[in-house]
C-alpha cells in the first residue's frame, strides 16, 4: 500500500478529541510512531511518555530514554524491577508457569506495565492513554483490559488497530515522517530477564532462525563440550540461592540465563494458541526459566504426594491460562 493510501485510511477513521495523553513508551516501533500519531493525527496538547523498567536491561532502558529525548520528550521512568521479580516472578515459579510451552513472560510484564501507566496517567491528570501494541498480537488485549481496570474513565487510543496498520504500514509512516526508529527484527522483540520473545508471531512456518539473533542461547554445535554445574536452593517453592550464595531473583535469573544459555539451553520454538484463537509460530529464548522450572518440578516430585501433584498440575495450568489471557488481576 502506498503512503497516500495509508494516510487516506487514517483520515477516514473517526478521531477522538483528547488533550493530555499518556503512552507506555519503550522506544520501539509502535510506541515511537505512537508519539508522532498523537502529534499529527490526534493533535494532543501534551504527551506523557512513561517508560517502565521491569528488568529488560540497562541497554533497553537507555535506548528508550534516548529515543524519547530525540522526540523532544522527557520520559517518566518507573522502576518496577523489584515488584516484577519478587512478586510476579516468584508467583510464576510457584505456579510452574507454562502456557503450552511458553513461560508467560510478556503476558505478565504487559499487565504490570499497563497498571503502572494507568495509575500514573490518572495521577498526572491525563484524559487518555495510547496503547501501542501490534495489531495482530495478544498484548493489545492484555493492556487494554488492564487500562480499563485501573483507569476506566480515560479514553484508550488504539491506532494500530483502529487505523488497521500492518507492520509495513508503520515502517512506511516512520520513513515518510522522519520518525527515528529501526527494527532489526520484523515484529520486534520483547526482552525481560525471564524470557525473550522474538518477532511476535512474524516468524514464517519454515523460516530458519539466524544464530546471530540470540542474546543468551548458543546452539548445541557452539556450546562447550565441558559441562558446567549450578546448585539451586529453593525454600517454600521459591529460588533463594545459587551455588550456596543467597541472592534475589533479580540477580540469580540473569546469572542462570548466562550459564545455561551458553550451554545450549533455552530455545523455545512452538505453535502457540493466541487469545483470539489464532495459531502462530512463536520463538522464545528462556534459559533460566527452563532450568528453574525443570528443577522446581523435580523437587515437587520428591516432596508432594501424588494427589497433590495431580491437583497442582490442574491449578498451575489454569493459572498460566489466565495470566496469558490478561487476567492477572482477576479475583480468582
Amino acid at each position: 500500500m502506498k503512503l497516500e493510501d495509508i494516510l487516506k485510511k487514517i483520515e477516514a477513521t473517526p478521531i477522538p478529541k483528547v488533550k493530555k495523553c499518556a503512552i507506555a513508551f519503550s522506544g520501539g516501533l509502535d510506541s515511537t510512531l505512537g508519539i508522532e500519531l498523537l502529534r499529527r493525527i490526534y493533535k494532543v496538547d501534551e504527551i506523557v511518555a512513561i517508560n517502565v523498567d521491569v528488568g529488560q536491561g540497562e541497554e533497553e532502558i537507555t535506548m528508550g530514554r534516548d529515543r524519547a529525548l530525540q522526540l523532544n520528550l522527557k520520559p517518566v521512568i518507573m522502576d518496577a524491577k523489584k515488584e516484577f521479580t519478587e512478586i510476579w516472578l516468584k508467583k510464576a515459579i510457584w505456579a510452574n508457569s507454562d502456557y503450552n510451552g511458553y513461560p508467560v513472560s510478556t503476558s505478565m510484564t504487559r499487565q504490570l506495565i499497563a497498571r503502572i501507566v494507568a495509575e500514573k496517567a490518572r495521577d498526572l491528570g491525563c484524559d487518555s492513554i495510547l496503547e501501542g501494541s501490534t495489531g495482530r498480537g495478544n498484548d493489545q488485549y492484555r493492556m487494554h483490559n488492564v487500562f480499563k481496570y485501573f483507569a476506566p474513565e480515560l479514553e484508550i487510543l488504539v491506532p494500530v488497530r483502529d487505523f488497521d496498520l500492518t507492520r509495513y504500514h508503520e515502517l512506511e509512516l516512520c520513513k515518510a515522517w522522519g520518525v527515528p526508529v529501526e527494527e532489526f527484527i520484523i515484529g520486534g522483540d520483547d526482552k525481560t530477564m525471564w524470557c525473550r520473545s522474538i518477532a511476535s508471531g512474524a516468524v514464517d512456518l519454515n523460516q530458519e532462525i539466524s544464530e546471530d539473533i540470540w542474546m543468551w542461547y548458543k546452539t548445541p554445535e557452539k556450546a562447550p563440550d565441558k559441562p558446567e554445574f549450578l546448585t539451586l536452593t529453593f525454600e517454600a517453592g521459591a529460588l533463594t540461592a545459587v551455588d550456596g550464595k543467597e541472592m534475589p531473583l533479580s540477580n540469580s535469573i540473569p546469572l542462570i540465563n548466562k550459564v545455561a544459555g551458553r550451554n545450549g539451553i533455552g530455545l523455545i520454538d512452538v505453535f502457540e494458541d493466541g487469545i483470539m484463537d489464532l495459531k502462530s509460530r512463536e520463538v522464545y529464548e528462556a534459559p533460566a526459566a527452563h532450568v528453574i522450572l525443570a528443577v522446581k518440578r523435580d523437587l515437587e516430585g520428591a516432596c508432594l504426594a501424588k494427589e497433590e501433584r495431580q491437583f497442582k498440575k490442574m491449578v498451575d495450568a489454569r493459572w498460566a491460562y489466565m495470566v496469558y489471557h490478561g487476567e492477572w488481576f482477576h479475583p480468582l
